[in-house]
């Protein structure tokens, strides 16, 4: 089947691309175990040629591994994707909505960020916090062989990563990478088979925190590989993009918080650069709160 590749791929990879751009501040840092975060958010990309709106609730756990404190979450996305390709020689413009692969990510602090109660928590002073994660998606979204655009990718893929944050009192400098590898997709698009190389991605923040609690920083992500092949046959679609975001949280009040984020793309060598939008709402509770 021969498959116009220009328009097709970045429907496709829209989603992996976002989620490999994905700024994430305060990724290491230290938070008191046994707590536990509701987070219900709403999340918008749009690029040039497709726009995706998602709703997300997620569930956090803090616990301890090996006397450092760890976080393991789990996020439900649901979204509606919207686009335009090229297939066979026209321009087609298509809608469709349904659950997107789930994530699952393990975070585990290897130092700096010791497991305390929040009782302790409060003489607690971050200094220099070395972390590591894994992440990987489960490819139970909505998916259909038949059509070129799809919300969920029907292949998994797993993320691990590493990090670190240093205070310098109010402030934190950030730095962490990740490498993304892919599943083959043995049923894409009539039956064809896509694969992908891995993304390597990097990011970096300034963080500043309030005496309030409150907390903005400025981010910037840079990305590298993902080019793909179908059936085979190489697409030159290598990538090095570069993002610039910020981030902006607030407390309600004991409980309840806010969060607000901007990022947008500075430079694509392939495909569409695209900007994106998330608010999240976020509820903790747990022993002593």
């Amino acid at each position: 089947m021969a498959l116009k590749i220009g328009g097709l791929l970045p429907c496709c990879c829209l989603l992996i691309n976002a989620q490999a751009q994905e700024i994430d501040p305060r990724a290491y840092n230290n938070t008191p175990v046994n707590i536990n975060f509701l987070g219900l958010a709403y999340t918008q990309v749009n690029s040039p040629n497709y726009q995706l709106s998602s709703e997300i609730a997620a569930l956090t756990h803090i616990l301890d591994i090996n006397g450092q404190s760890a976080k393991l979450t789990l996020a439900l996305p649901y979204g509606q994707l919207s686009g335009s390709y090229s297939a066979g020689g026209q321009s087609i413009s298509s809608v469709t909505e349904g659950l997107i692969d789930p994530l699952l990510t393990l975070s585990v602090n290897l130092y700096g960020a010791p497991a305390l109660s929040i009782a302790d928590f409060k003489n607690y002073q971050q200094d220099l916090i070395i972390g590591a994660s894994l992440a990987t998606s489960i490819p139970w979204g909505s998916y259909d062989s038949s059509k070129l655009l799809n919300i969920g990718a029907n292949r998994w893929f797993i993320r691990p990563g590493v990090g670190a944050s240093q205070a310098f009192g109010p402030w934190q400098l950030e730095l962490t990478g990740s490498v993304t590898y892919f599943s083959e997709n043995k049923n894409f698009y009539g039956g064809n088979s896509l694969s992908q190389r891995p993304i390597y991605s990097s990011e970096g923040h300034v963080v500043y925190t309030f005496k309030t609690g409150a907390w903005m920083a400025a981010d910037v992500n840079y990305y590298t590989g993902g080019q793909t092949s179908i059936d085979g046959r190489s697409n030159n679609n290598y990538l090095q993009n570069w993002r610039i975001g910020a981030t902006l949280a607030l407390p309600i009040n004991q409980n309840n918080s806010i969060r607000f984020a901007a990022s947008q793309g500075v430079y694509a060598k392939v495909g569409n650069n695209f900007n994106i939008l998330n608010v999240l709402w976020q509820y903790r509770w747990g022993p002593g709160i």
